[in-house]
């Protein structure tokens, strides 16, 4: 929805939004992500992630937590993060998509590749799903290069028409695949997350 608009469902906070500044995240995300982590059991300690679309940082700060001291994390976005970050984290201010897959492969291969990434919106609803499509694409292409066999991947996207050719994507490159709407996402909202776990050891090419 634009700005300036006084219905804004975005505008103000929510239960979420509060829990978040009290327990020291900068965004409600952090509770998005750690329904999946709960729900799937994504994160363990000594795990290599990396994290697309970081900013403004509560996945980082969760994820740092949970793979603990032996762990590393990459986190990447076009806008800093300036939040105090755990020791066992790097953060680098560029396009995930644009970086060398070199760049993105600090830590790599990877365990887990998550992707919190979306469209600056404008309120034309099959554009906004259009362009989530093509950043969940690229985000999975990604996964794809550095993750690990039997690595996972959890990925944002707004439910629209190319949907299904999302989870085909995911499907191809994954042994199952789930779509999961954390509670934490606000009701007026069309996104969701894929998940993919277990990357298949040898995968077919795109037709």
């Amino acid at each position: 929805m634009a700005k300036g608009n006084a219905k804004n469902p975005y505008k103000g906070p929510d239960r979420f939004t509060v829990a978040a500044k009290q327990q020291g995240y900068p965004a409600r995300s952090v509770f998005k992500l750690e329904e999946i982590d709960r729900r799937i059991r994504l994160l363990k300690p000594g795990m290599h992630v990396l994290d697309l679309g970081a900013a403004p940082g509560s996945w980082m700060l969760y994820t740092g937590q949970k793979i603990g001291r032996n762990g590393k994390l990459l986190g990447v976005d076009l806008t800093a993060v300036e939040i105090p970050l755990p020791e066992n984290t790097t953060f680098l201010q560029g396009d995930a998509l644009s970086l060398e897959n070199d760049t993105l492969a600090m830590y790599a291969p990877y365990d887990l590749v998550l992707s919190d990434m979306a469209p600056n919106t404008t309120g034309n609803r099959i554009g906004d799903q259009t362009r989530s499509f093509e950043l969940f694409m690229r985000a999975l292409a990604v996964a794809e290069k550095l993750l690990k066999p039997g690595g996972g991947f959890v990925g944002k996207i707004f439910m629209g028409e190319d949907f299904a050719l999302a989870k085909k994507g995911v499907k191809r490159v994954f042994e199952e695949e789930r779509a999961l709407r954390p509670e934490g996402v606000r009701t007026n909202s069309f996104e969701l997350f894929l998940v993919g776990l277990g990357k298949k050891t040898v995968i077919q090419p795109l037709a």
